[in-house]
Parts: structure tokens; sequence; C-alpha cells
């Protein structure tokens, strides 16, 4: 346990003991710690690395107020919180010696947070990406579709799985803290979280892929097309298969994030029916340069 009522622990089960309602009371907003922390119950804690996963909770006058986790690589992932909570939060994670590569966000947590920390450590923070979530209204199937047809991945298309994944990480700038790839497509195929465009001739040309749902979210991740198979309409009609699939399957939310630096991705969402919820945003924390 961490002072100012943040309750810090290695232990998902008693995390989501004093925090699950809390994350369940808004799946939208709190859609990566929803979907990060079942995946760890159903794959293990070290399904992202070898490092022990930290979980925390917000708690004050009996109410859960914020939460956080992080799974060693990657960054802290914070759900909303106050200037003050995160300048606090801040503070006391640098008092206790914690080492964070980074932090991500809802964008005016994440950016506070990140400048608390500079202050309190001398790291240098660096905007790593901002991004904006995206829930869908009214699913519009893009018209005419390109030539072809979606398919579900299945174990025959494990290698391609792998390959596109590692590709997607390095697009993103995440390939450090990505999962094994061949665990991930084992993942993926095991429960049908991966669909398929492929070209008539059977040629696989994009993917889209959708989390399990969890409190009645689901969150269409990761949408990948080779570069040069770009602009050929075929990520949006992926995309709208699995969304349609996801509103098939009775999930009361279908949400996606978008790197807002790609407006094209942007405009593409919007016209197949997703509408703007909330902006996110990542930092990376590096050590200051040592005096000359």
């Amino acid at each position: 346990m961490m002072d100012r009522d943040w309750h810090i622990t290695g232990d998902l089960d008693q995390f989501l003991t004093r925090a699950g309602e809390f994350l369940r009371s808004r799946p939208a907003l709190h859609t990566v710690h929803l979907t990060v922390t079942a995946a760890l119950r159903s794959r293990g804690l070290r399904m992202y690395g070898e490092g022990d996963p930290v979980f925390g909770a917000l708690e004050r006058d009996g109410e859960v107020r914020a939460a956080l986790f992080r799974t060693p690589p990657g960054r802290l992932m914070l759900t909303p919180l106050t200037a003050e909570e995160a300048v606090e939060l801040a503070s006391q994670l640098a008092l206790r010696g914690a080492e964070l590569p980074g932090v991500m966000g809802e964008l005016d947590t994440a950016s506070t947070f990140a400048e608390a920390w500079a202050s309190r450590t001398g790291a240098l923070s660096e905007l790593h990406a901002r991004q904006r979530l995206y829930r869908l209204r009214d699913l519009t199937i893009p018209y005419p579709p390109p030539p072809g047809r979606p398919r579900v991945a299945t174990a025959k298309d494990r290698e391609q799985l792998m390959r596109w994944y590692v590709e997607f990480a390095e697009a993103i700038g995440e390939s450090g803290t990505s999962q094994n790839p061949g665990e991930w497509a084992d993942s993926r195929i095991a429960y049908g979280g991966i669909t398929l465009w492929e070209t008539p001739d059977g040629t696989p040309v994009s993917m889209a892929g959708l989390t399990p749902k969890v409190a009645g979210q689901v969150r269409v991740a990761p949408v990948y097309t080779p570069a040069d198979l770009r602009g050929r309409g075929y990520a949006g009609a992926v995309t709208a298969e699995v969304s349609r699939m996801a509103k098939a399957a009775g999930a009361d939310e279908v949400l996606l994030f978008t790197d807002l630096a790609n407006p094209t991705s942007n405009a593409l969402y919007q016209r197949i029916g997703y509408r703007p919820v909330e902006d996110f945003a990542g930092y990376d924390f590096h050590p200051a340069p040592a005096p000359r």
C-alpha cells in the first residue's frame, strides 16, 4: 500500500476485487485496463515480458476514484486523474524510487503526470503519440467494397499473423513492448480474434482484430495493411466487417483507438460510423544527459 490513498499490489485478483466495479462503471474510458487485466488472467501475468506487473487503485471515502497498472516493460497506464492527483502520484512514485519508461492515459492526465515526473526526477519527457478513442454509432459498410471477401484467420494463417503483428508493432513504435508474436497469434486464433480481407485468389491483404468482450465492450485492434497494399479500401472493409461481427455478438460498446497524426485513418473510421469519445497521450521518459 502507498500513502495518500493509493493501494498498490502485484496481486491481480486483489486489484480487481477492489477496482473491478470502478473499471466496469465506464467501460469505454477504461477499455485498456479491462482488456489487459482480462488477458493477464487468462494467459498469465508475464504475457508482456519477464517483469512483475503492478496494479493500483486510488480509494477515498470508501470509493475507488482511479486505477493504474504497469506490465513491464510497458508504460504506466492511468485512468483519468485530476491535476492534483496526477502530481501527487508522480511525487509518490518518485519518492519510492520507481523506474518508469513512460506513461499513457487520457490527454490531460498523461501530460500533467509526465510534466510532474520530469520535474521530480530530472528525466526527459517526450511525447510518443496522441491517440483518439472512438465509439461505433451507426455502422456504414463501405460501398462498393474492394475485390475479395473477409475470412476469420485460422491456424494456417499463423505465420502471416506473426509477421504482420511484428510489422504493426514496428509501425506504431511499440516493438519493445509488444507480446511474443507466436503467443499473440495463437491466442487470437483460439477465439477467432483476427479477420483477414483476402483477394479473389485467396491472398490475405489486410487484417483487423477484436479483443474479447469484457464489461460489454470490445475494442477493434489491431488494424494493419502492409504499406504497398494501402489505399485500396482493404482496411475499411475489414474494419467494417469486424465491427459488424462485434455488434452481432452482442457488444454494447465497439471501440477503437487511432493515431491523431494519421488523418487518413481518422477520416476512414468516421466514415464507417465511429465517433470521438476522448483523446489520449503517451509519453516516453529518458534519463537526462550527464553533465559535461
